[in-house]
Order: structure tokens, then sequence, then C-alpha cells
């Protein structure tokens, strides 16, 4: 098919991250991909609003604290 960035190029020989169950899937880690034939895919708004929908936050508010302590007790370069 034609790359996505550049529809005069064909490519034939990318790997792009798929369901498992998608025809030709081939089940493979990040590694496994050489990163001249990884196709990566278009990320848009609706990918973006659905992963912020599943993100939990990794900061609590004691996190919050304790760097506002630090950023009192020794400025924002530590």
């Amino acid at each position: 098919g034609k790359a996505w960035n550049n529809q005069d190029v064909v490519v034939d020989d990318l790997l792009t991250p798929c369901s498992s169950n998608d025809p030709g899937a081939i089940q493979m880690t990040w590694v496994d991909v050489a990163s001249d034939k990884l196709l990566e895919p278009i990320v848009n708004l609706e990918d973006m609003l659905r992963s912020l929908e599943k993100t939990k936050p990794t900061v609590n508010e004691e996190d919050l604290e304790k760097l506002k302590k630090f950023t009192e007790d020794f400025g924002q370069e530590g």
C-alpha cells in the first residue's frame, strides 16, 4: 500500500501495530521490529481522547506537596 505520510511511496514490507486477530498479524514485541521497518500508526484526536479516558493519574497530592516543599527548600533547579 501507499505510505501514510507520502502517497508517492509504495510500501509492502513495513510493520505496524495491530490486533492479534487481524488478518496477517504476526506476534512480535517492539524489540523485534527494526526501526526502518516500523510504520507508526496515525494518531488522531479520537485516539487521544480515548487514551485520556483510560489513563490513571501517576501523581497524587502527597507527591505534589513533596515537590512543593523541595522547590521551596532548594529552588526549581535543585
